[in-house]
């Protein structure tokens, strides 16, 4: 598969040296990639190396999904493993491709009203937050974000209801915005919460939980069996310069002005 994809990456390269149109390509991310910055400095080399306009359209990660299941974008970036496999297996996507990871964080207000700072278990910090009824800010979008959420509930064995929950079906950077208006919990990726801790002061209260809040991202190719019309060859030029040692490395050394890093590259370790 790693042949595969270098070749046609080096065989669009060739191409586009003298192509004079201007390719279109839609990319279906989750808010979390465009809302960190990432795609500002991750798709303009690609674009102009292939001659390739990409357009991107960035929404919760399910509505992405959704997006590649009705054949209205050709590759996806996506964070919910389970959801990937199955898009995969049901023929929607192929050439799935592990690209980076971060990780989650469960944020709330310094004053940490149901006490889980300093805890290293996420689902036992869902649990001491439901048990104080402490407010909770959910995205309720069916976003990568939120599919984590409802899986820590769901581990904690409880269904979250009541005037102390609040789904408000918008993305990362809107949800953040609440919870810090309302003293409020929420879980937020990494990326995003760095990209925007300056505006609030929601402070970082659980961390560290590989296991249940690693938040690792993928490439999806869009079937071009199934949906004959995708751009194909352009999206797996993508998935190749994602994975290419050029990509990993703007990936990793894609940081915070203070120095954070975002996102840590899967494929090739940051050089």
């Amino acid at each position: 598969m790693k042949k595969l994809i270098s070749c046609v990456f080096v065989f669009l390269f060739l191409v586009s040296l003298g192509a004079s149109a201007e390719v279109r390509l839609k990319l279906g991310t989750t808010t979390s990639v465009d809302n960190a910055g990432l795609l500002k400095v991750l798709l303009p080399p690609f674009e102009q190396m292939f001659n390739v306009r990409v357009d991107v359209i960035a929404v919760g990660t399910g509505k992405a999904m959704e997006l590649g299941k009705n054949g209205d974008v050709d590759v996806l970036i996506v964070h919910a493993k389970d959801l990937e496999e199955q898009f995969v297996r049901e023929g929607s996507g192929v050439n799935r491709r592990d690209v980076m990871f971060n990780d989650f964080v469960i944020l709330g207000p310094s004053s940490d009203p149901a006490g889980i700072k300093g805890l290293k278990d996420a689902v036992a910090a869902m649990k001491k937050i439901a048990t104080k009824k402490s407010p909770f800010i959910s995205r309720g979008d069916n976003s990568g974000t939120h599919i984590r959420e409802k899986s820590l509930w769901k581990l904690a064995q409880i269904n979250p209801s009541g005037s102390w929950y609040m789904e408000v079906g918008q993305g990362m950077e809107a949800t953040l915005q609440i919870a810090y208006e309302k003293h409020a919990y929420t879980i937020s990726d990494r990326g995003t919460y760095l990209a925007f801790k300056n505006k609030t002061d929601l402070q970082v209260l659980v961390e560290g939980d590989m296991a249940r809040l690693g938040n690792p991202y993928s490439i999806i190719a869009i079937n071009p069996a199934k949906y004959k019309h995708v751009n194909y060859v352009y999206a797996m030029a993508l998935v190749g310069w994602v994975t290419s040692v050029e990509g990993q490395n703007i990936i990793g050394n894609f940081k915070t002005p203070s120095g954070e890093v975002m996102f840590h590259p899967t494929v090739i370790p940051t050089q």
